[in-house]
């Protein structure tokens, strides 16, 4: 048996963070607005004659082998912990080869590992016959994921992953929703530019040091979050109207808030990204994720696409020509070539 899954990335437009339990509990009608873009995670896996464990990495150029799960449940040190957990999970009951790999660079802030969590657990749970529906990979995927990096993680990286599209994740003590928001993604194809700048980041560390900050009171950084709760309702609905021009005023309003969160959030080449952008023409600019380092979008008058991109690839930045990606994560099955 071979099954073969894709997952897509994603872009934040607002209410990052807050997606993360318990923050948005105290912010009513919480909601983080995002989008999937056609950088795509993959994972492949193939049963074997053996009870052998084969992993293999593509974009981390890394593999390990484990002579059982049972040999796998005992190590210790795992070169790819990703799939080393989600097999604990799921446990198969064969030896298999899992290869996986990643359009995203590293550290992007796009969601790559949450995506390729959500591309490993959808295979994984063909191969077993677990019976998951997509909630419950959402569940999965994310409680795994905290098990690796060992602090709490958001949940609105999962839903672009698995369902594709512009997204509004409502977030509140009934729990979480996924409400798909109706754009005309060939006009926002036109005014969407994505920027890596080199640099990876660490979203786990940037997100805790957050979070542990406003649990033990830090009114200020509560009194931001209040705003970018507020900005993000306001984001959702200037996506839902088309009206780009507000959004990128409010783009820019937002990534004005995170950094008096966390000043680490930007860097120097961040902010001479951002402010080339904007004078090459860009409506409102933020850093992806948790910031730090890797990628920054930009909202673009249309037309000015081309103009911002070159402006930005004029100083260094690295232009990832994406689309909006209209569905979400894909399985393939099929028999092993003989």
């Amino acid at each position: 048996m071979r099954i073969i899954s894709e997952a897509p990335c994603r872009v934040d437009l607002a209410g990052g963070t807050l997606d993360i339990w318990p923050l948005y509990l105290f912010h009513p009608g919480a909601v983080t607005v995002n989008f999937a873009i056609n950088l795509y995670t993959r994972c492949a896996i193939e049963t074997l004659d053996s009870p052998q464990i084969r992993l293999r990495s593509d974009d981390l150029n890394a593999t390990q082998s484990f002579g059982s799960l049972a040999v796998l449940d005992r190590a210790t040190r795992h070169r790819l912990p990703l799939a080393v957990h989600l097999l604990r999970f799921f446990r198969p009951l064969t030896g298999i080869a899992m290869h996986t790999n990643s359009d995203a660079p590293a550290g992007a802030g796009i969601a790559g590992s949450s995506a390729l969590m959500i591309a490993g657990a959808s295979a994984l749970n063909g191969l077993t016959g677990s019976g998951h529906n997509r909630e419950k990979i959402r569940e999965i995927a994310q409680n795994v994921e905290a098990q690796i990096i060992r602090v709490p993680t958001g949940v609105q990286d999962y839903y672009p992953a698995l369902y594709g599209g512009v997204n509004a994740i409502e977030l509140g003590p009934g729990g979480v929703r996924r409400v798909q928001i109706p754009v005309d993604l060939d006009d926002f194809n036109h005014r969407i530019v994505l920027c890596y700048t080199g640099a990876p980041r660490n979203s786990g560390i940037n997100n805790w040091e957050v979070t542990k900050a406003y649990i033990n009171g830090d009114r200020k950084l509560q009194r931001n979050f209040a705003r970018i709760a507020a900005i993000a309702c306001a984001m959702r609905a200037a996506v839902e109207k088309a009206d780009w021009t507000e959004a990128g005023r409010l783009l820019r309003e937002e990534w004005a808030h995170r950094r008096k969160n966390l000043p680490c959030i930007s860097t120097p080449v961040i902010d001479r990204l951002i402010t080339i952008g904007r004078r090459a023409g860009a409506c409102g600019a933020k850093v992806c994720g948790a910031g730090g380092g890797g990628c920054v979008f930009f909202l673009v008058e249309r037309g000015a696409q081309e103009r911002v991109s070159q402006a930005i690839a004029n100083v260094g930045g690295k232009i990832l020509h994406v689309r909006a990606a209209d569905r979400g994560v894909r399985i393939r099955k099929g028999a092993v070539a003989q």
